[in-house]
């Protein structure tokens, strides 16, 4: 019997190469910007992407506070979040939480586009978010990623 002898190889938490790379906001669009760091976080432009595993790369990115929302979103768009008591339910606008933290604009973007799980949750780790042009990851030598190369 002539059969081929393609194996299907998958990947886990020991074989997984993990590289580094910056992301520069400035000017971008923040769903756009959102939605391919949160395919390079959960390592889909990989070709040896496994659903079940953490298989993503680290993305540092750097002048959150310069990100552009599409529209009317800066005055329109809301973070509805609840305390836990009762009338504890607080709103916030993007041009309010930009001024007040705008890493946790694009933490909640990047967040919003990764599973609802144990996965999305340790995959979110890999996402660190400076609101300034400084980062403190140069030890891990991060390169420059271009998201107009990710399709």
């Amino acid at each position: 019997m002539d059969t081929l002898s393609y194996k299907t190889k998958s990947a886990n938490k020991e074989t997984v190469i993990k590289q580094w790379f910056v992301v520069d906001a400035t000017n971008e669009v923040l769903g756009r910007l959102s939605s391919k760091v949160a395919m390079v976080l959960r390592g889909k432009n990989k070709t040896s992407f496994t659903p079940h595993v953490d298989c993503g790369d680290n993305v540092i990115i750097i002048n959150a506070e310069k990100i552009r929302l599409t529209g009317n979103k800066m005055a329109d768009k809301t973070y509805i979040r609840h305390t836990g008591y009762p009338g504890g339910q607080r709103s916030e606008t993007v041009a309010h939480l930009l001024q007040r933290d705008a890493a946790k604009v694009v933490e909640i973007a990047v967040k919003g586009m990764l599973p609802k799980s144990r996965l999305g949750n340790s995959i979110s780790k890999n996402l660190f978010v400076y609101a300034g042009g400084e980062h403190p990851h140069a030890a891990q030598q991060p390169k420059e990623l271009n998201l107009n190369t990710i399709k």
